[in-house]
């Protein structure tokens, strides 16, 4: 897909009708423009003879109609439009498909139940940084489940059941009787039975997608008072689901609509979505429930973006690289030369700091990522650095990780990230203040040694003794922003790791 274009997909759902516009900037970075929603309940209007009448077809023109015109206002140059379970399952999908295109305009495509699980294996695989996973797709029509191991899809299947059509089933007044909720998990329990690979694969993670889960991460994450503003990723607690279940089970609609983070469009379809994941999950032996934010919409997007490579080889990087493209400062030389000095130091240290495995991922992404709120202010920006790491969404890292990395890439003192840290004691260890400490001075070290911007250490040589660091920087001009920067740090360098740090600095020319 080239550069300075935008994308438009069009999700016709079973429950709701999803526009998404995606623009892709001149260094090939992406990122969502406009994003709009309308509930269309299709699943609950197609009749027990299976078949979406006229009046029903035609009431969702004037959304799509809508939809066709934003697209138009944004210049969007290629559109897509899919529709999933509830066309896909009536008796006379052909009929509607061929109304819709011809009042609308636009080309619909049906996608089958593996093309559906497909889509949403791409979303989640591209944006979260795991290897072996249950996904589960519960929309208002179907739910899709997705066996991954080691990153590979190896099995799916899409049931005829979702959130939307199973409340019009078994719910009455909108309320579930306990032989209604029984019923639901036996017809789960006998779908799943016929699919003996979903409960052959015990203590793997379950991902969600759709609005059933979305919704379940939103009301967790409001009774908690959860310190980030950030759904995708979101791990729920144990035991939690079952904790949700039960309570919304309970309640008659009018307080089920008043429980804070779930919508009251959402109220009446919400317990007979919930008691499908919560039996997938029990099927399953799952040992825990991560909510992701991306899914088929976002599965069609990385297949439009990059036809022969829909599949990023590494999420993180992936992210990075993304942010960075999406915000560029004027300096990548500046961030790339950091991020090697970093490295070099963080390899001599590491050993003998007893840091946490893996650490060097947050010194790799804050040494890249440290500038980004340059590009909203020079002054000040590692304000907006700080709030853009935490909110924008970094994949690849836990919400855990997100907090640290933005810390890190902003450390100014001890003291400063001790009050900062409070902020988030809800998601962040008692170590981790003193990793942050480490990380950050150290990264604030790496920096110091290309201040000017102008990468006048051309080689650096790293020595470290018992009780110091020995950094020979040999140059190609002068350092003397670099040498000046490095006496106001050391003494923060020297108390966060216990060593004495000693400079020796040569110039020598290139030629």
């Amino acid at each position: 897909m080239s550069s300075g274009t935008k994308i438009g997909i069009i999700d016709i759902g079973s429950n709701s009708i999803r526009l998404v516009i995606y623009e892709i900037n001149e260094l090939g970075a992406y990122r969502v423009v406009s994003e709009h929603k309308d509930s269309a309940r299709l699943s609950e209007r197609i009749g027990y003879d299976g078949i979406l009448h006229s009046k029903d077809i035609i009431s969702i023109v004037p959304i799509l109609s809508h939809y066709a015109l934003l697209c138009r206002v944004h210049e969007v140059q290629t559109v897509r439009a899919v529709a999933t379970a509830a066309i896909r399952n009536a008796v006379n999908s052909e009929e509607i498909v061929r109304v819709l295109e011809e009042q609308t305009s636009l080309q619909i495509e049906v996608l089958s139940g593996s093309e559906e699980a497909r889509y949403g294996y791409l979303g989640v695989i591209n944006t979260i940084d795991i290897r072996d996973a249950l996904v589960i797709d519960i929309g208002g029509g179907s739910t899709e489940v997705t066996l991954l191991r080691d990153r590979k899809l190896m099995n799916s299947v899409s049931f005829p059941f979702g959130a939307v059509n199973t409340t019009h089933q078994f719910m009455k007044n909108a309320n579930l009787t306990e032989q209604g909720a029984a019923d639901i998990r036996r017809m789960v329990e006998e779908a799943i039975a016929d699919h003996p690979w979903i409960t052959q694969s015990p203590n793997l993670p379950m991902i969600g997608l759709g609005g059933t889960i979305r919704t379940l991460g939103k009301m967790s994450q409001k009774r908690s008072k959860y310190s980030l503003q950030l759904a995708h990723n979101y791990e729920l607690k144990p035991g939690e689901l079952r904790s949700f279940v039960t309570l919304l089970s309970s309640l008659p609609i009018e307080k089920r609509k008043k429980v804070d983070g779930l919508s009251k469009e959402r109220s009446d379809i919400i317990v007979p979505g919930l008691l499908i994941l919560d039996t997938l999950f029990q099927a399953a032996n799952a040992s825990q429930c991560i909510v992701s934010g991306s899914g088929l919409r976002d599965g069609i997007f990385f297949e439009m973006f990059d036809p022969k490579h829909p599949i990023k080889q590494d999420v993180l990087e992936a992210s990075i690289h993304n942010l960075l493209c999406l915000h560029p400062n004027g300096a990548e030389k500046h961030v790339r030369r950091v991020d090697q000095l970093a490295m070099l130091l963080y390899d001599k240290l590491e050993v003998h700091a007893n840091l946490e495995e893996g650490s060097w991922r947050y010194l790799h992404t804050t040494a890249l990522l440290h500038r980004i709120g340059v590009s909203v202010h020079y002054y000040q920006y590692l304000k907006h650095t700080q709030y853009m790491l935490a909110n924008a969404r970094i994949d690849g890292l836990t919400h855990r990780e997100i907090v640290i990395c933005s810390l890190i890439a902003t450390y100014k003192t001890k003291s400063r990230t001790h009050q900062q840290s409070l902020a988030y004691k809800d998601l962040l260890k008692e170590s981790d203040e003193m990793l942050i400490v480490k990380l950050g001075t150290l990264l604030k070290l790496a920096t110091a040694l290309d201040h000017s911007e102008t990468q006048p250490v051309q080689k650096l040589v790293v020595t470290r003794s018992d009780t110091s660091l020995t950094l020979k920087l040999l140059c190609v001009h002068n350092p003397i922003l670099e040498l000046k920067e490095l006496a106001a740090i050391t003494k923060d360098f020297e108390k966060a790791w216990g060593l004495k740090l000693k400079i020796q600095a040569g110039v020598f020319s290139k030629t």
